[in-house]
């Protein structure tokens, strides 16, 4: 197996495939707009993992570095799954320096609870104390 190399680094990011991946693969992001994956990557703290040239998995943080983040959009691509490299994606995110100190790591999954399980997540001690504002006519818009 090629090693795989972790980076925070935005100009390593091979944005075309990260659109592609959550365009057409994705179960949360499936049909949103270019437009609006590339604003969300330029606001974010992003981590991609590398095989030599190819980026074969990604995730981002949003965050104010300082008390909360966010964990979104995190994959590998189907032919690396299975030999370490979410595991090792996730280690990179976890010992990045500015998000030593947050009081909140919030993600939200379906089929990977197990996984973040393995990495010290759990689920909400107080769900009641949590609130959110749903705006289900602005989160996906199919793109052109």
């Amino acid at each position: 197996m090629a090693a795989i190399e972790y980076s925070c680094d935005p100009a390593r990011l091979d944005i075309a495939a990260i659109v592609r991946f959550l365009q057409q693969e994705s179960a949360w992001a499936r049909g949103e707009s270019a437009g609006r994956i590339c604003r969300a990557l330029e606001h974010s703290l992003p981590f991609g993992a590398y095989a030599g040239l190819e980026q074969v998995g990604f995730a981002r943080v949003i965050t104010d570095r300082a008390t909360f983040a966010y964990l979104s959009d995190v994959f590998v691509l189907p032919g690396w799954r299975g030999r370490g490299v979410g595991r090792g994606l996730m280690a990179a995110v976890l010992a990045h320096p500015d998000l030593q100190d947050l009081r909140h790591f919030l993600l939200v999954s379906r089929e990977a609870r197990p996984f973040y399980r393995t990495l010290g997540f759990a689920p909400l001690e107080a769900p009641e104390r949590f609130m959110r504002l749903a705006r289900p006519h602005v989160q996906y818009r199919p793109h052109p």
